[in-house]
């Protein structure tokens, strides 16, 4: 019998240029819901899907909060939906700063600004790591000038990234006092606003947990994929994702998201260091991760669960999932192909089609790879540029 709880509900999507709405509007879909995205662009990939019910284009951009706050809720003065998704960390801080604006019939999936806010800040979550021993990389706390950084007994290599901003836009690594110093003192750079740790050499296993904790606080859900290959070599973004099986990364993200006081879809980071094979983690993102079509195919319905969570119904628990699962970002993954070294030794073998899904082409709804092809890769070019600063 088909599954009519949830018929006729009608889902705003925020963000449509996220890769990771795509597996959402399909799987609220099937449930019967009606699906209407927030793009910023034509060339977003879920304003060129055949999948939404409606799309709204609006403005949408990092660099400007207000504009972006004023198209979301002059749209919730037009029109009505009974829950709003976010896809970024800018989009899930909006609705957690703007909540008590917002319909209370309207559900919001987000934490409140508080926990939103130290969740993203690297540093306390470190401190949490610290004080309740998970194992994460050695950092400092309550460091305000070099001094503190060299009476600390800290060895170098040192990183250091900004607390909040996601990814690894402002890393940079240092080999030595001379190196650090010139770089803080030329950029005028205050370090309470950086993270300062050891660096951890570049690992061959990184991971990523996916929690989904229900309103009362339990956890329903934590499936962990690794990247078995990324782009930029150095310190980029995972181009395929392989779902597996890590009791460890499971235990460490649970008891870590529960200290954070999160709630809903959160992504916990973590990576095996090459020194001592020791699991640490690196980092939190309090909402729905990039590479939830893998989530999806693994066979954990978070559309449902986060559904069953917002209308007061019992969360589904999901103990296992399919491992061995493949997903792959084929644009950025060629690129991957291009510079790697190892792009012939590799494995899984870069050719091999083995339970290997693209993250965005379908046969039924083909155009969002192309889109995503035009547009995502100057984002993405932007974005590598970022990354690479702290090898130069």
């Amino acid at each position: 019998m088909k599954d009519k709880r949830f018929f006729g509900k009608r889902i705003l999507i925020f963000e449509g240029g996220a890769r990771q709405s795509l597996p959402f509007i399909r799987a609220f879909r099937k449930l019967g819901c009606v699906v209407s995205v927030l793009c910023n662009s034509k060339l977003d990939v879920s304003y060129v899907s055949r999948l939404p019910k409606e799309k709204i284009l609006g403005f949408f951009d990092e660099e400007d909060l207000q504009r972006s706050e004023e198209t979301l809720l002059g749209l919730l003065q037009k029109k009505e939906f009974d829950l709003i998704l976010p896809m970024s960390d800018f989009a899930a801080y909006i609705l957690a700063k703007n909540q008590a604006k917002i319909n209370p019939a309207t559900k919001t999936v987000c934490n409140t600004l508080e926990v939103f806010e130290k969740s993203i800040d690297k540093l306390n979550v470190m401190d949490v790591c610290m004080k309740n021993e998970i194992p994460c990389p050695v950092t400092l706390l309550n460091v305000k000038t070099l001094d503190d950084v060299w009476n600390s007994g800290l060895c170098f290599p040192i990183l250091i990234k900004p607390r909040e901003k996601s990814g690894a836009r402002g890393l940079r690594v240092f080999s030595t006092k001379e190196e650090m110093a010139s770089y803080i003192t030329q950029n005028e750079i205050s370090l309470e606003d950086y993270v300062v740790q050891e660096y951890i050499p570049e690992a061959k296993k990184c991971y990523s947990a996916n929690v989904f904790v229900d309103r009362n606080g339990e956890i329903k859900s934590n499936f962990v994929y690794q990247s078995a290959r990324w782009y930029p070599i150095h310190g980029g973004t995972g181009t395929l994702n392989i779902s597996v099986a890590h009791p460890e990364a499971i235990r460490y993200s649970n008891q870590l998201v529960q200290l954070m006081g999160i709630r809903g879809c959160c992504g916990v980071d973590l990576i095996e260091d090459p020194r001592d094979g020791a699991l640490k983690v690196l980092e939190i993102n309090p909402r729905i991760l990039a590479c939830a079509k893998l989530e999806f195919l693994a066979g954990v319905n978070l559309a449902e669960q986060i559904l069953e969570d917002a209308f007061g119904e019992e969360v589904t628990e999901y103990q296992t999932y399919k491992t061995g699962i493949r997903v792959r970002v084929s644009q950025i993954d060629l690129l991957w192909f291009l510079k790697s070294p190892d792009r012939f030794r590799a494995k899984p073998n870069f050719f091999s089609p083995w339970h290997t899904r693209d993250q965005l082409f379908a046969f039924d709804d083909p155009l969002p790879w192309f889109a995503f092809l035009i547009s995502g890769m100057k984002k993405y070019k932007k974005q590598i540029g970022r990354k690479e600063e702290f090898r130069n």
